[in-house]
């Protein structure tokens, strides 16, 4: 079972190695803690597996406001190199954070049939707020991977809480948007009939709606057989990915596992760049000034402080370029809801 999960995640990106792939024997990987806040939950329990998985990874703390000491224990029996320790409610909080060096956030409530990611806004940002006011207080060098949705205001939410605690470092947040990476890797795979293991495509942006633009145009290998109708498609799909499985669903869930997947290898991502592998390249949502929006996911080169640098669009289609104009007010009205929200709260 485990020889096949690892060879799953050979194939997810052609970017950088994967998480199940050993870059390093763990006898010779630094210690490194591994924070999931939001543990319990349908994102956080296969991500915690996932992290538990990854040899990179020394100390896994498990953060809930119920239920993750079963979690942790059902984890802590799977023979592979971390310690994993389960926390509950908010005076655990400190002793999870406390040391990590990646925090991963999947906290909050899912997306139900109909529901907008705006009606998640609310409930969520006040979640994600006071977890990233603990985050500066106890771990503030940590590389802080934001998954709690609206990831649009979110993340702009918790540079908010750190400039106000004093520890904002845009270096070390991303909100993780590789799971749009993942889908557009997978449908232009399937569109063009080539192997998805060799497939690359970035996606720019946001990561909701609309504002999510996978650039088709870059994505490897090339694939002449598709037209511009087939491109379109590809990019609503994209853009619709999350609607798609909320309705398969049917009122019972969220894009949970393929979510924890995409969060898995980004942790890993940064786990590589924080322990010196070169050329770790993942798209991610950053403070950024490739658009005169403050906040923008494109192509992020990693290292050991976190964003080592944030590389440009590339050329674009017209498509493209049309895409990239219509995304900007969303996006700016998402950025600006979150940072209001952080200033009146």
């Amino acid at each position: 079972m485990l020889r096949s999960i690892r060879s799953l995640g050979r194939g997810a990106s052609a970017s950088s190695s994967h998480f199940l792939r050993r870059g390093y024997s763990s006898e010779s990987a630094p210690e490194r803690k591994v924070a999931v806040l939001g543990a319990a939950g349908g994102i956080g329990q296969p991500l915690a597996l996932l992290m538990k998985l990854n040899p990179l990874v020394s100390t896994l703390a498990l953060y809930d406001i119920a239920g993750t000491p079963g979690v942790a224990a059902d984890v802590s029996h799977i023979n592979t190199r971390s310690e994993v320790a389960g926390y509950v409610g908010e005076d655990q909080l400190g002793q999870a954070l406390e040391g990590s060096d990646v925090v991963i956030i999947p906290a909050g409530v899912p997306r139900k049939p109909g529901m907008t990611r705006d009606d998640l806004f609310n409930i969520n940002a006040g979640i994600v707020k006071s977890l990233c006011t603990a985050i500066a207080k106890y771990c503030p060098h940590a590389l802080v991977n934001m998954i709690s949705n609206p990831v649009n205001s979110t993340v702009p939410i918790a540079a908010e809480v750190f400039k106000k605690a004093g520890t904002y470092d845009e270096k070390r947040l991303f909100g993780v948007t590789t799971l749009d990476v993942v889908r557009a890797k997978t449908f232009y795979a399937g569109k063009a009939k080539v192997p998805v293991e060799g497939v690359n495509v970035p996606v720019v942006g946001g990561h909701a709606g609309i504002t999510i633009l996978p650039l088709f145009s870059q994505a490897t290998p090339k694939a002449n057989s598709l037209s511009h109708e087939d491109i379109v498609a590809l990019t609503k799909r994209t853009q619709d990915g999350g609607t798609e499985v909320v309705n398969a669903k049917a009122g019972k869930g969220s894009a949970t596992l393929s979510m924890a997947y995409a969060g898995a290898l980004f942790a890993d991502a940064c786990l590589k760049g924080l322990n010196g592998v070169p050329h770790v390249v993942e798209c991610s949502f950053v403070q950024s000034s490739i658009t005169e929006l403050p906040f923008f996911a494109s192509k992020v080169k990693l290292g050991k402080n976190g964003v080592e640098e944030v590389l440009d669009l590339g050329s674009l289609s017209d498509y493209e370029k049309q895409g990239l104009e219509s995304l900007k007010p969303e996006l700016k009205a998402s950025i600006e809801k979150g940072i209001e929200f952080a200033s009146k709260n």
